[in-house]
This record gives structure tokens, sequence and C-alpha cells, in this order.
């Protein structure tokens, strides 16, 4: 988490273009918690975070931004739409469940540590059983000299169980029943944990063979499971995640305009919309909520909601969750220059995954700057005639422009193709310039 704003900002520079203020005031607030978490425990506890509402059309950037900085930061993150949940009373998804759904990812996060930390290990107990197995135990009886062959015998096995040469045997391997998580998070946790005690009730009741029989190679994965269950130790993993989740968790709360209630609606809107919001009231704010594997306290963690606003207006919803979002920040619609930018200067932008795909078939696409030109161009005015769909049109554009080309890949193995402006033209003017037929296609 230590990263300044500005190392935070020129990351996501590689990921999404422009939408400098979006960029500047997440980095902010992420700063802030680093800053928040080397001081003493009382002004920690004090120093409130700044929830962020992002307003704008869809496909811009809003939840890349997020998604890059979990994916940058390694803290506990999850993605929910609004517009799952209902109030309590209805039958749907309750917003705590958003809570548990944070912590389950917490602990997916500590628990790949764990077993990152404890790698070799996990790996010799995996060699040790499967080298058992091919060379069993010698009886005590056996003499010094049969010990000693063994015992290289046992070194010599070990190398070849390691570089894969063993990797076909089959072996008959007993391994212990792996637990599974029930990790249904709608469930209250009293309901989840008489699940699983049924579940162990269950387990013991039926006497099943433990026995197996498998390649080396598919035995490395199945007891790698055992031994990650055996040498961690859960109960720390548990702590740590919830801490985790309670002062660097992230929830992204997307498609928040959805439970906001227009004031020209006259009262069309499904009822559960303000409930919603009410419920989201005391979690933004600040709760306990109880999960199977603890209590977690939502003071710490950081809200960043977004919607695109098009129906209804961040005022339509109640004022008070208005006030627990108090930075806004609004991402501007894309340009033609911009889409061109996303195309040829984004890490792993949309042209560089179709070149890897069809250099899978051993042709070489090329894409001419004139052609890259005319797809931002085309796509921009798709988006000025239909919905704005923002980025996510270049999808469609790429999909039509490289359609006949994609089928015919086996014809171009050991060729260059190039796709040219003229190319482009062909196969869209007639699509962007029918409205018609532009909203069925593109």
């Amino acid at each position: 988490m230590n990263l300044t704003p500005k190392e935070i900002v020129t990351y996501l520079d590689k990921y999404v273009i422009s939408q400098k203020d979006a960029k500047k005031t997440i980095a902010l607030a992420l700063r802030t918690r680093y800053r928040r978490m080397q001081l003493s425990q009382e002004l920690q506890d004090e120093i409130m975070p700044k929830n962020i509402l992002m307003i704008g059309s869809t496909g811009v950037g809003k939840t890349e931004i997020s998604r890059r900085l979990a994916k940058m930061m390694k803290v506990p993150f999850i993605k929910v739409e609004a517009s799952k949940y209902t109030e309590v009373g209805f039958v749907g998804r309750d917003v705590e469940s958003m809570i548990r759904d944070l912590v389950v990812n917490s602990i997916s996060i500590v628990k790949a540590e764990q077993e990152e930390k404890n790698e070799d290990k996990i790996e010799n107990y995996v060699i040790n059983k499967i080298v058992e197995k091919l060379l069993p135990p010698l009886p005590e009886s056996a003499t010094e000299s049969k010990k000693d062959d063994y015992q290289r015998l046992l070194v010599k096995m070990e190398e070849r169980v390691i570089n894969g040469e063993m990797d076909d045997k089959i072996i008959e391997i007993e391994f212990d029943k792996v637990n599974i998580e029930f990790n249904d998070t709608n469930l209250p946790p009293e309901m989840a944990k008489v699940q699983e005690s049924f579940s162990k009730i269950f387990e013991t009741m039926s006497k099943e063979d433990k026995k197996k029989e498998v390649t080396v190679k598919d035995a490395k994965s199945l007891l790698k499971l055992e031994a990650a269950s055996k040498l961690l130790d859960m109960t720390a993993i548990n702590t740590e995640a919830l801490r985790r989740a309670e002062n660097g968790g992230i929830i992204f709360l997307d498609e928040i305009d959805k439970i906001a209630i227009s004031a020209k609606s006259q009262g069309r809107n499904d009822p559960s919309k303000e409930g919603v919001q009410r419920d989201l009231l005391p979690i933004v704010e600040g709760s306990s909520v109880t999960t199977k594997y603890g209590v977690i306290n939502t003071d710490h963690i950081l809200f960043i909601a977004a919607g695109a606003f098009h129906l209804t207006k961040p005022s339509d919803l109640i004022p008070e969750l208005q006030g627990r979002f108090p930075l806004r920040v609004e991402l501007e619609s894309l340009t033609e220059e911009t889409l061109y930018q996303i195309l040829t200067q984004t890490e792993n932008s949309l042209l560089k995954q179709y070149e890897a795909l069809l250099g899978v078939e051993g042709m070489k696409l090329i894409f001419e700057d004139e052609a890259i030109r005319t797809i931002a161009k085309l796509s921009h005015r798709a988006n000025e005639m239909t919905e704005d769909i923002g980025a996510r049109r270049l999808h469609t554009v790429l999909e039509k422009v490289l359609e006949e080309v994609s089928f015919d890949a086996d014809e171009h193995n050991g060729k260059e193709f190039k796709i040219t402006s003229e190319l482009v033209h062909e196969k869209l003017d007639m699509v962007v310039e029918d409205d018609d037929l532009s909203r069925y296609i593109l």
C-alpha cells in the first residue's frame, strides 16, 4: 500500500486513458488510508475513509479503475451491483452479504500468501507422500546394505518425481477428505454454521473408501490441497483476513443510480429501492456485521459508488446516503482521440489481443495507423448516433472488422495480413450510417 498518489496514477495510466480527476481522487483516498495506518490507534479510530461517488456513462473506465487498483494493491476488493439487493423483508440478497463477500475475498488473498510462504513445506509433503507410494518402505529386519541402497533409490526417485519423469505412472493414494467450504454469503452466519455442521456429520457417517488410483501428476494437485489444510493455521489466516478487510477493504458499488428514485417517477419504481438505500446507510457509515469467520466492523472500509445517472441525479439518493459519499468525481465522455489512444497506448490493448490470438494460427496481423484512426472515428460516430457505450463499442466494431479474417485465418498461415483504412470503411460504413443496422450490429 506504500505507493504515492503519483505512482498510483502512473500505474492507472497504463490501463485507463484520460479520466485524470477520477484517478487523482482515488489515488488520494488510497494514500490517506496508508497515512492513517501510520498513526496512533487513538487517531486511527477517528479518521474515517472518504467514500467516492463516480458519475459517468457506461464504458468510460469506472469499473476498470477500481479493478486495476485492487489488482495492484492486493487488498480485499469486491465489485457488487446495487440493483441486486433488496431491503429486509423482500426476497433477494440483503446488503450485509456484500461484507461477507469481502471477508471471503480477504481470506482467499491471505491463504494464497501463506501457501506461497510455505511453498517448500507443501512441496516436500507432496513429494514424500508420492515417493512412499512408488517405493514402499523396507521392513525393519532389512540389512544395513539394503537400507543404504534404498536411501540412494529414494533420492533418485525424488528427483524423478520433481522433474516430472514419473507423471504418467498410476499410484493408489489415501487422502484426507478436504472439507468443502460453504460460502453462500446470503445465508445468515448462524444458518451457514448449521449447514456446515450437517455436512461434517454426513461426512463422518459415510465411511467412504478414501483410496483412489490416479496419475502422479494428478496426485500432486490432490495432495497439495491436503497439505495446505494440514500445514496452514486457518485460525490465524481468518483473523488476519478479518483485520485486512476491516482496514484495507474496498467495495465497489456499481449501478448505484438504479436504486435512486427520480422525482418524476411518481411512485412507478420498485418500493424496495429506498429501503435498500436505508439498509446501506449503517454499513457505509460504520456498523458491525456478523460473518461465520467472526464479527467485522465496517467503519474503515472504503466504498466507491458508481453510476451513469442518465435517468436520475445524485440528488435523487436519500440525503443521508449522499452525505456518506463526500468525494464526487465526474468522468468525461470518450472522444475520438481518446478511443484511438485506448487502442494504441493501453497495456494489452484490444489490438495486441487480436494480434496474439491470430498469431496462434501462424498469421501476422498488422494494423495500419490510418486504419486504427478510422476504427476510432467510426466507433465514436456509432456512439453518437445510438447509445453511448464508451470504449465497449470498440469490441463490437473490431469484431465486425475482423470477423472474416478470423474465420479464414488458417489460409493465411505464415503470411502477413494488413488491416487498412479501406477494409475498415468497407466493413463498417454501411452499418454505421444506417441507424437501424448500427443499433442491432454495433
